[in-house]
């Protein structure tokens, strides 16, 4: 079975599933997010709030939150159950290129072209821990499984692992 998800005013720069499969997000250069029903293509709500592309989408694990990093210098954090923005996260200097929760869902992390990435409470949208060191854009970022510890990858060609 093929389903095409149409809808979006500009080229789609992310996508994930939802860790049951049940729903897809999506983030464009037009400035929006989409949710989809992922066994039917059925859009499901449009994420609005930035005003910029969007460059990064991603779901909690346990699927209850979205979160979208933008050329605006700024995140989000919607609620996937009611689609309402429940956290804007402000603070980078420049565009947030990535965008990751810890795998309890309660900080999340963000990569910058500002050289910078940054740790979150994902409840408030407040910054916990700017991460400085990198001389280049930072283009990557992620969690270890337990979520003690962070790597982050620049255009600087280096990786640099976080305790």
């Amino acid at each position: 079975m093929l389903h095409t998800l149409i809808g979006h005013q500009g080229e789609i720069s992310s996508a994930q599933f939802n860790w049951n499969c049940s729903l897809i997000v999506t983030g464009s250069m037009g400035n929006t997010c989409m949710l989809w029903n992922a066994m039917t293509g059925t859009h499901i709500a449009t994420l609005t709030g930035h005003s910029d592309e969007i460059l990064d989408v991603c779901f909690d694990y346990a699927g209850q939150r979205i979160a979208t990093a933008s050329a605006d210098r700024s995140a989000r954090v919607y609620n996937a159950e009611t689609k309402k923005c429940i956290a804007k996260l402000e603070g980078h200097g420049g565009e947030i290129s990535k965008i990751c929760f810890n795998p309890k869902g309660s900080r999340i992390l963000t990569a910058s072209y500002d050289k910078t990435a940054r740790l979150w409470d994902a409840a408030t949208g407040h910054c916990l821990q700017i991460l400085e060191g990198h001389t280049g854009e930072i283009h990557s970022c992620v969690f270890n499984y337990k979520g003690d510890i962070i790597i982050t990858g620049s255009k600087d060609n280096t990786c640099r692992i976080w305790h």
